[in-house]
This record gives structure tokens, sequence and C-alpha cells, in this order.
């Protein structure tokens, strides 16, 4: 017992300073990290399976070591029928949480870092594990989803292939709105931030309501946090130009009154 103990702990330490060696050599320095979150991913998610084997096979090497142990199960396996289905069935389910995290590792549809959104939350992909994945909330708080989910269930991954993102300003005004001109200053704001990575630069009419026009701005950022910044800063700005420069152009209601 003690000699399968101590060759556990033996390959679990060989195998922790394997993977140091291999991730030394990856930070999250840039940005566009891709590879970095890939590679973090694959190493973080085959220790976590590799260890999980080692004390599966040791734990099962050294019950069968002890006679009385082995010849307990055997009668509780054959007497138990409703309990033998219970745990079975327990067991089923969570071998497939097991797998569902083995497929994570192998397909990766998330990674390390990785920047989603699922049930109604925003986040970054903060630890994956064999059995559940910690989603880390813009506003610090912590969403434990179990690995089942991400593969059957649809979320969104903004950085699936990269970390570029599209950002869009919806603005409601009236039709006297001179259209031409907000195109003009949304370009003056997108070339004077630090935050336009300087390729998505687009202004059109959306919609028309009988009260009002859907205007959207749409821009581009190098990830998610900076299109964020920037589409609320251009929110802003585009405000206080309509109020400074056409103020007769913010929605309002028309009403008509007819003499007799």
């Amino acid at each position: 017992m003690v000699i399968i103990l101590r060759s556990d702990l033996f390959f679990i330490l060989v195998l922790t300073i394997f993977k140091f060696r291999i991730l030394k050599k990856y930070v999250f320095l840039n940005l566009d990290n891709l590879k970095t979150r890939n590679v973090y991913t694959k190493v973080i998610s085959l220790e976590n399976i590799i260890i999980f084997i080692i004390i599966v096979l040791s734990t099962g090497v050294a019950l069968m070591s002890f006679d009385s142990i082995k010849s307990i199960g055997v009668s509780l396996l054959t007497s138990a029928g409703i309990a033998g289905i219970i745990i079975g069935l327990a067991a089923q389910k969570a071998i497939g949480t097991l797998l569902a995290g083995i497929q994570i590792a192998l397909t990766q549809p998330i990674r390390i870092e990785d920047v989603v959104i699922i049930e109604g939350e925003w986040g970054w992909i903060e630890e994956i594990t064999l059995t559940y994945v910690v989603v880390r909330i813009w506003d610090k708080r912590r969403l434990v989803v179990p690995t089942t989910y991400f593969i059957e269930n649809t979320f969104q991954n903004w950085t699936r292939n990269s970390s570029e993102i599209l950002g869009t300003v919806f603005i409601y005004t009236d039709y006297e709105i001179p259209f031409e001109k907000l195109r003009e200053e949304l370009t003056r704001l997108l070339e004077g931030s630090s935050l336009w990575d300087r390729k998505t630069n687009v202004l059109q009419v959306t919609d028309a309501t009988d009260r009002s026009v859907q205007i959207r701005a749409l821009m581009s950022a190098k990830d998610s946090p900076t299109a964020w910044d920037l589409r609320v800063y251009v929110r802003e700005q585009l405000i206080v130009f309509i109020k400074e420069n056409y103020p007769e152009s913010l929605p309002k209601s028309r009403v008509s009154l007819k003499s007799d």
C-alpha cells in the first residue's frame, strides 16, 4: 500500500514538473494569445486526465490486494440489486461528465482566457477541469458550469479564432438628423481614439418607426474589453454632438391638431 502511494506521488510530481517546464515558455503577454491559450488548455486538461487515471488504477490495485475487501465487494454486488442500479446510473452520469471534459480537451470549443457569453453572463474562461469549468464574470463573480453544458448547449465564444471583435452603438433620432454629418462625426471620434483598431467604421440607418429612426454605428477593436470601452465612448460623444449641434433632431412626438 505504501509502495503504491509513493509511486502515485512520484508520477504526479514528475507530471507537475513536466507541465511547468512546458508552460513557462508561454505567457499571457499579448492580447491576441491564441497559441498560448491552446497550450494551457491542452496541458492542464491532459494533466487532470492523467492524474485521474493514476488515482483510479492505484486505488483498484490497492483494493484488489485485500481479500476481505474483495469478498465484501462481491457480496454487495450480488445481494443489493437496487443499490447496484442506483450506483450504476450515478456512475453513468459521472462518466458522461468525464467524457465531456475529455472531449473539451481534445476539440477545444473553449480555451483558457476565452471570452464567452453563457447564461446571459459575459466573462472569461478561468479554469477547465474534467468535471466543471469556471467562468470569471466581468464584475469579478465566478460562474461554475459542468463540462457537459459546453457539449449539450449553445453558447457564444467571442475569441474562438481571434480576439478581434465588432462593437455596435444604437442611436435613436428624429427624421431631421443629417446622416452624413453624423457619419463625419463618427469618423472623427474613431480616428481620435486609441481604442479603435482602424478597421471598421460604419454608420447606417437600420430601422424607422412613426416617431424616430434607428441609427447603428459599427466599429472594431482589438478585443472585447476594448470594444466595450469604445462603444461607451462613441455613444456618449454622439449624444453630446446631437444635443449641441442638432437639438431639433432628438426624438420627439408630433401632435397634429385640426380645426373644425
